[in-house]
């Protein structure tokens, strides 16, 4: 495996804390995200115009205590997680999602 692919690669995903989820790459980085930033930061064509990349989801509609229900693998290539506020269609491929980490 490449450097490159090691570093959206993850090898461990568990909860860090109440709010938090945390993801260890296999280049050893681990990411910590609060997870109401990673509901806010859905991309799928409810929260985003698929088009224009408009956002629509409106932040006051998510609940402060959102967390997720249950992650779930998609291929090797993406997580999809179940939210307590009832989202589900939204897919965090692991680009992204290191991506988000890089602030």
């Amino acid at each position: 495996m490449s450097d490159e692919n090691a570093a959206f690669t993850p090898t461990q995903i568990r909860q860090a804390g109440p709010a938090q989820l945390a993801i260890t790459w296999q280049d050893g980085h681990e990411s910590v995200y609060a997870v109401r930033d990673l509901r806010l930061a859905c991309g799928c064509a409810i929260c985003v115009d698929e088009w224009t990349g408009e956002e629509h989801l409106d932040p006051a509609c998510v609940p402060e205590d959102v967390r997720p229900l249950k992650i779930e693998s998609v291929g090797r290539y993406a997580l999809q997680i179940q939210w307590s506020d009832g989202h589900d269609t939204g897919i965090y491929p692991f680009r992204r999602l290191r991506a988000l980490d890089a602030g």
